[in-house]
């Protein structure tokens, strides 16, 4: 394009793998984009487009950007897949098979690439789980930057998966709690259990998921760059590592908090996007306007989790039995194989009135940041994670999937600011652990959690780590 392209702002495409965990912190990242005055132009899934119109402010809040754009393409599954639970498994092979071809047809059949508003695309920015992008990106001459959702000690487990491996250190068996020594830096304190849940699970066949996650893992080294939703402080040990095999890495979290930030920097109104795929029920604000403070646990299995209704009713009894308050987000969705003739014993009916509140969908960040909540009740997803540390809220981790099982231990070994009850789903110890929590060691997990929370606003504030890095990213894209 000529001198006229030139003076044109960098345009930068993105795209999330298409589920609500992914979709979050990239249209922050997009929005922190619109902030710099960049063009964006944002892939999303019909499916997840829908969801995000129904249920948040997406439309307002990216009109005021006129370099923003989205583009919709069907991920290739039906409207009534659950895309949770064990499913959303299948969400991979239909991106693969069916999102991106067609993405790689939109981009020839429609040249949104370029216009007389915008220039060629600058950079390509995508999920750290599209594998296709590294060969997309040289085939079309295109700088590739890879965002990676989940934690830098995550990926860089899936660094070492061939060392696991020939260590017989996973697939998982005997003594879950021995320590993994294939890890470089987590060697004092990371579990056989609490490595990623890929690696449960025998046979040549999960050896071969292993090895293909780990190939994923290591196409970001293919990459012009990354970038990660984390901060310094948080995971400093891992960085250099992790530097040695990808130099250019972009620490920019939590991105939420540093939105946030950046909106009050520019004194823009824009509203800061959750990316929910459900209806919020703010009818749990009122509830904890009511509460004292610090008195409440929040309970939230985030939007994959499946529980069974045997797990959820012995959550609910350990809730009950602790006495403390709680408010208990249930999606519609999250309980497998219910059962509707079973009823709901008299006592927990009782209690959870007496002290109880359950709402299909909350506002989390603004539940968690609420003076009434003393503890968080988490499925350990990544985004809950950060926005727990960022609110300054101790954590009770019960994790489900992938990644989560890493968090979980790191928030309660590393960080000092929960516990972590992974592979146990027991009235007892529920109850023991929410009342550690909330009474016996609440002012130690507290005093914890508040300290994290300072680091973490200090990286995304002016001259912070998180800041600054995302200023050498502007100024690295605006470069190309």
């Amino acid at each position: 394009m000529g001198s006229e392209g030139e003076n044109l702002p960098p345009h930068v495409l993105i795209f999330p793998y298409p589920i609500q965990g992914h979709l979050s912190p990239m249209l922050n990242l997009a929005h922190l984009f619109c902030l710099s005055e960049f063009h964006v132009t944002f892939i999303v899934s019909d499916f997840s487009y829908r969801r995000l119109l129904k249920h948040t402010a997406v439309a307002a809040t990216f009109a005021r950007y006129p370099g923003f754009q989205f583009r919709t393409i069907s991920d290739g599954l039906p409207d009534d897949h659950p895309r949770a639970g064990e499913r959303v498994l299948e969400v991979f092979p239909s991106v693969t098979n069916v999102m991106v071809p067609r993405f790689k047809k939109m981009v020839v059949d429609e040249d949104f690439l370029a216009s007389a508003a915008r220039r060629p695309v600058t950079c390509f920015v995508a999920d750290g789980l599209l594998s296709f992008a590294v060969d997309f990106a040289e085939d079309s001459r295109i700088p590739l930057l890879y965002f990676r959702t989940s934690t830098l000690s995550n990926l860089w487990t899936f660094f070492h998966v061939n060392e696991l491996i020939e260590a017989e250190e996973v697939p998982v068996k005997g003594d879950m709690d021995a320590l993994v020594k294939s890890v470089p830096g987590m060697e004092g304190f990371l579990r056989r259990r609490d490595l990623p849940s890929f690696c449960r699970g025998g046979g040549e066949g999960n050896n071969s998921l292993l090895r293909s996650l780990a190939a994923v893992s290591r196409q970001l080294m293919r990459a012009q760059a990354a970038i990660f939703n984390t901060f310094e402080d948080i995971e400093g040990p891992i960085i250099p590592q992790l530097r040695s095999h990808i130099p250019n890495i972009y620490t920019i979290g939590p991105i939420h908090e540093h939105l946030k930030c950046h909106l009050v920097e520019k004194e823009a109104e824009a509203e800061i996007l959750s990316g929910n795929f459900w209806a919020e029920d703010r009818s749990c604000i009122d509830w904890l306007n009511a509460q004292p403070p610090r008195s409440v646990i929040y309970v939230s299995f985030g939007s994959i989790t499946i529980v069974t209704r045997e797990q959820m009713m012995e959550f609910w009894h350990g809730l009950v039995n602790s006495s403390q308050r709680f408010l208990w987000v249930m999606r519609p969705d999250s309980i497998a194989g219910k059962d509707g003739g079973d009823q709901v014993p008299a006592e927990l009916m009782e209690g959870t009135k007496a002290k109880g509140y359950m709402v299909k969908w909350a506002p989390q960040e603004e539940v968690l940041n609420h003076p009434a909540v003393g503890g968080f009740l988490t499925h350990s997803g990544w985004n809950s994670t950060l926005e727990s540390i960022v609110a300054g809220v101790p954590m009770i981790c019960w994790p489900y999937f992938g990644d989560q099982t890493i968090n979980s231990r790191f928030v309660s070994e590393v960080w000092g600011m929960g516990l972590d009850i992974k592979d146990t789903c027991d009235r007892l110890v529920v109850e023991k652990a929410v009342r550690e929590v909330m009474e016996v060691r609440k002012d130690e997990f507290l005093e914890r959690a508040q300290n994290w929370a300072k680091l973490a606003k200090k990286a995304v504030s002016k001259g912070g780590s998180s800041s600054v890095n995302f200023g050498d990213l502007v100024d690295y894209i605006s470069s190309l």
